[in-house]
């Protein structure tokens, strides 16, 4: 092996986290011999077929990914799970990595990896992730796609602008490119609330089932409130009336919680705003319940209220001006 080659094929190595497939290092001048010997001396592993990481540790997380992609063929990218991990839109690690390959090629199964396959893969992939990754948008489209609910999928998109990962106006740009989608019409929309201020499922659930399914007015989402001073935001702010529905995404909260949660109410107070609480079973079974509530308080402090039922079991017309539930 002349210099240059070393020198390329050192390079290459560095470049893939310590990892190289076999094809690689013959096409760099390194003998098929050689490449025997420093397998069976112990310098380089197996990590797959044909793929091997040059050092006799154990492989970092990224090298573990470079094998799978090396053995999966060029045109292979990080997606699904793997790549959220990657760009910061998942806190853990998937069981498995998840790698997409253009939809005409060729590949046996791969331990480890769980495969997909995709027509547009070029034009997702991102242009200089390393190792080579789907872009964020079309990682969060992917996962959308791949979602149990409506509500997971919503998450996914919530998260990554949320996160400041991405835009709602970038994500339907990728959107709108892709010919066939699940759930298109309601994404679509989603984006349009997440872009509004709309940040988590429960939010979105506030806002279809209570908001919009029973005519209410629609409500100023992640609002800025100056008191004394400090900036606070509030999910829903009815401007009006005075009115904050903050949304609590768990039934229980620890006493120190709680303490924080009756300070922050007590300082809306404090400025004439009241603050009405609900969590997941008040925005889904308790939806129509949760209307007439809020409509009540809307009309208390004067604010003109049209409810409408839900559907033809909808109770919430019936109870506006009844008691709020405890």
């Amino acid at each position: 092996m002349s210099k240059a080659e070393s020198e390329k094929l050192r390079a290459l190595v560095d470049w893939q986290c310590g990892v190289i497939s076999r094809h690689q290092a013959e096409a760099a001048g390194l003998a098929a011999t050689l490449i025997d010997n420093r397998l069976r001396s112990g310098r380089w592993q197996r990590l797959q077929q044909g793929v091997y990481v040059t050092f006799s540790g154990a492989p970092s997380r990224e090298a573990v990914l470079w094998s799978g992609l090396l053995r999966a063929g060029q045109s292979a990218a990080l997606s699904h799970q793997t790549a959220a991990e990657l760009n910061g839109l998942a806190d853990k690690r998937s069981s498995l990595t998840h790698i997409t390959v253009a939809a005409t090629q060729a590949v046996t199964p791969i331990p480890g990896v769980r495969l997909h396959r995709s027509r547009l893969l070029h034009d997702t992939v991102h242009p200089i992730g390393s190792p080579p990754r789907t872009r964020v948008e079309d990682t969060v489209l992917d996962l959308a796609q791949s979602a149990v609910t409506f509500d997971d999928a919503f998450g996914w998109l919530s998260r990554a602008v949320g996160r400041r990962l991405t835009t709602a106006s970038r994500l339907l740009n990728a959107l709108e490119s892709r010919s066939r989608v699940r759930w298109r019409r309601e994404l679509s929309v989603g984006l349009g609330d997440i872009s509004l201020g709309v940040h988590s499922p429960l939010e979105r659930r506030y806002v279809t089932s209570v908001e919009r399914a029973h005519g209410l007015p629609a409500a100023r989402r992640q609002a800025l409130v100056v008191i004394g001073g400090h900036r606070r935001y509030v999910d829903n702010l009815y401007e009006d009336a005075g009115l904050v529905v903050e949304l609590d995404g768990l039934a229980a909260h620890p006493p120190e919680q709680r303490w924080a949660d009756s300070h922050r109410d007590n300082e809306l107070a404090g400025v004439g705003l009241a603050t009405l609480h609900y969590n997941w079973h008040d925005v889904n079974e308790g939806s129509c319940g949760t209307a007439a509530e809020v409509a009540s308080v809307l009309l208390m402090r004067g604010t003109l209220v049209q409810l409408r039922r839900c559907g033809p079991g909808c109770t919430a017309v019936a109870h506006v001006g009844s008691t709020p539930r405890s």
